[in-house]
């Protein structure tokens, strides 16, 4: 299977992390939160946190601060759809593909719910064709987009496709709001919205850098189910984010890389290019730590996280699309992203020239 086009697409609105602790300090729901939860606030949106700034489905920030079931519901229903399709024009676009050409489509979110799902608006929006297969994808978190490739690269492998859109969507606003709850606070000053798109194919664009799927694997570590996941509360999604996620994070990806690098022979020292989620600035440091990187190995995903926050699964979309704009060597990629489960999944890709 091959990766043949790219497209990523955000909220218009964007918004520097000094913004949003300006817009909080002016807001009526700041004074009821105790004092540590607001020195919560400060710190992260004020200090070095690896975040510069974030594009939000929120117009004006203030929307943030009196939400319901009903509001946050409508964001992602109106968001979501239009995000997912302006990601997957451009990857079709930089596929040199049209709608037609498009056999199968699949479509990851965790931030909300639709029925039926997003692949329906999103197909009638793209004009694919009705028969068209049609998937949607919930529940992964973070980590959604590696396994929503892997279903597009059987279905390749299998016949039953020969061109699919990987599509990975999150309204992450349709589920923010304030309490004295630590990783809900910490939640709404990481978390953006966003969405990526990829175009999925048996065989390369002709004259085009090939970046070729060739491995892939995931371990799913239900004993910390409970470290990262989302919880409901009064109609609301509630993210549940303990502080030793970073730990949990690099030491799963660690072993995982470890694993598929002795699966497929690879030798470490061959890796050219590294394609991680972002997380925070602590999952960040806490995946250089465990599978011995250096600032330039993890240069594009920290500028993602700087410039965009964390999107949840589009990221590593968006980390892609860099690193192939970018200078790094032809060779074998790591791609890997993590999340809600605890499960975090890993891919080689073999990146080359024509």
């Amino acid at each position: 299977m091959f990766i043949i086009g790219l497209g990523t697409a955000v909220p218009l609105k964007r918004y520097s992390q000094r913004e949003s602790w300006a817009a909080l300090q002016n807001s009526p729901s700041f004074p009821g939160l105790k004092p540590r939860s607001r020195a919560i606030l400060k710190k992260v949106l004020c200090g070095e946190n690896g975040i510069e700034s974030r594009h939000l489905a929120l117009d004006p920030l203030a929307e943030v601060f009196n939400p319901t079931p009903d509001t946050l519901q409508e964001r992602f229903a109106r968001e979501a759809p239009a995000l997912a399709a302006a990601a997957a024009r451009r990857a079709l676009s930089d596929a040199g593909c049209v709608a037609a050409e498009i056999d199968a489509v699949l479509i990851s979110t965790c931030t909300g719910y639709l029925c039926p799902g997003l692949t329906s608006y999103v197909s009638e929006e793209l004009g694919l064709r009705p028969d068209v297969f049609a998937l949607d994808l919930v529940g992964q978190g973070c980590g959604a987009a590696l396994p929503n490739l892997r279903n597009g690269a059987a279905l390749i492998a299998a016949g039953s496709a020969r061109r699919v859109l990987s599509v990975c969507v999150e309204v992450c606003s349709a589920a923010f709001f304030l309490d004295d709850d630590a990783g809900v606070l910490i939640s709404a000053c990481l978390f953006a919205d966003g969405a990526g798109a990829a175009v999925l194919s048996d065989e390369p664009l002709p004259g085009r850098r090939r970046v070729e799927w060739t491995f892939t694997d995931s371990r799913l570590v239900t004993a910390e189910r409970d470290t990262l996941r989302f919880t409901h509360q009064n109609g609301m999604l509630r993210n549940r984010l303990l502080p030793q996620v970073p730990q949990v994070a690099g030491a799963v990806a660690g072993k995982l890389f470890t694993d598929s690098l002795r699966a497929t022979g690879v030798r470490r020292d061959q890796v050219a290019g590294w394609i991680l989620h972002t997380g925070g600035r602590d999952v960040i440091l806490s995946l250089r730590d465990h599978l011995e990187l250096s600032d330039a190995d993890v240069r594009h995903s920290a500028a993602i996280l700087r410039d965009y926050g964390n999107m949840s699964s589009p990221t590593v979309y968006f980390v892609l699309e860099r690193a192939l704009r970018d200078a790094v060597p032809d060779g074998p990629w790591w791609m890997s992203a993590f999340g809600a489960g605890f499960s975090c999944h890993g891919a080689f890709l073999d990146v080359r020239q024509p």
